[in-house]
């Protein structure tokens, strides 16, 4: 590794780490506010784990996806979905353009064409990924004190991840599974 890009991937390091602090909507079961990079990373495990039971589907690049899917929020903050709007989402696009300048052309190019996957949601990878991120966060959000739920939470905590895990039967499952749990909880 020469002296430019360990320069340039430390800054890069440096503007993610915010990942680490940004808070979420919900809070952890302990009750302390759950961060961006705790998300990503038990989504990224939440792939791993599930490896087995998806099929024929690169597992890698979407447990890759799953570790960057949120990195924009280093500089956006993290938006609920259910206030976020295409300003939003055009703002955090931007985030995510000027966040990977500063790493290699080939990283760069290589995490933009994943971003743009993931935007297009036409891969199998990439609809996995949503699954997988929108699945978590209903888990997540089942295991906060409900006294931290907003009203409209009761009904989005049914649906949030339904669509996304259509045609993966383990996800189908997982969600069957969470809705339950949201139910008993209310």
């Amino acid at each position: 590794m020469d002296v430019c890009f360990a320069k340039q991937f430390t800054d890069f390091l440096n503007r993610v780490e915010k990942l680490k602090s940004a808070r979420r909507h919900c809070v952890t079961a302990d009750g302390e506010p759950e961060t961006v990079a705790a998300h990503s990373w038990r989504t990224a495990l939440m792939a791993y784990l599930l490896k087995d039971e998806l099929g024929a589907v690169d597992i890698d690049r979407v447990i890759r996806m799953c570790l960057i899917h949120d990195i924009g929020e280093a500089v956006t903050g993290d938006i609920p979905t259910f206030v976020k709007n295409g300003d939003h989402e055009r703002t955090e696009r931007e985030a995510v353009g000027a966040l990977l300048k500063g790493l290699s052309e080939p990283l760069e190019k290589e995490l933009l064409g994943m971003f743009a996957e993931m935007e297009a949601q036409e891969t199998k990878e990439a609809k996995l990924y949503k699954a997988l991120d929108r699945l978590e966060a209903v888990i997540s959000h089942n295991e906060s004190d409900i006294a931290t739920w907003l009203p409209l939470e009761y009904d989005l905590q049914q649906t949030y991840a339904a669509a996304n895990v259509k045609g993966f039967p383990a996800l189908e499952a997982l969600q069957e599974e969470a809705v339950r749990r949201t139910k008993e909880k209310i």
